[in-house]
């Protein structure tokens, strides 16, 4: 049990039996009357968001949450297949469940498997991913304007923006929290 004096931002909690990600949260001890915890809270597993008030003096369940660093093997229809890799367990998640990062996933990928007892509840992809391009419009002499940018077609499916001098069959860094290009990679 978590006192709501002692939360801090990034950790889980479980009330009337869903896991919650604290995303803020404000001590406030007005004038008048007793001292309260605003916290703005994540539901892990459908991603809507509260913002709810707690006596200071409330006690928070600690949600059993643990990450588990697993490879993205294959994809095969709608489901992604990751492995564990001391145990060699597998885990099917649909392609709801990994959302936009889909798009930036490469096979054996790193990533970290959030788990509550025993069963996934999201997961984190790296913050920075090395792909291809695969198509994207030529870029031609002259056309050097400073801010310009075209979109480039990855070679997981992703879409994004890049600058025009970057030419199909290109490596390039991508920012996966915001999903815009960040440099070339040779």
């Amino acid at each position: 049990m978590a006192s709501t004096n002692d939360l801090k931002k990034g950790i889980y909690v479980e009330i009337e039996g869903e896991v919650w990600r604290v995303i803020e949260f404000q001590h406030t001890k007005p004038g008048k009357g007793h001292a309260f915890v605003r916290i703005k809270m994540k539901n892990v597993v459908d991603g809507h968001i509260v913002d709810r008030k707690f006596r200071s003096d409330e006690y928070l369940k600690d949600a059993d949450v643990f990450r588990k660093n697993m490879q993205f093997l294959y994809k095969d229809g709608s489901d992604f297949v990751f492995m564990d890799a001391s145990t060699y367990e597998q885990y099917h998640l649909n392609e709801d469940f990994i959302g936009d990062d889909a798009l930036f996933m490469k096979e054996n990928m790193q990533v970290s498997m959030l788990l509550h007892n025993e069963k996934p509840i999201g997961l984190e992809i790296p913050v920075a991913v090395v792909l291809k391009i695969v198509k994207t419009e030529p870029g031609f002499k002259g056309n050097t304007v400073t801010g310009s940018s075209k979109p480039a077609t990855l070679e997981t499916g992703g879409v994004v923006q890049v600058p025009l001098f970057v030419d199909e069959g290109t490596n390039i860094k991508i920012d996966t929290r915001t999903k815009t290009y960040i440099e070339r990679v040779s």
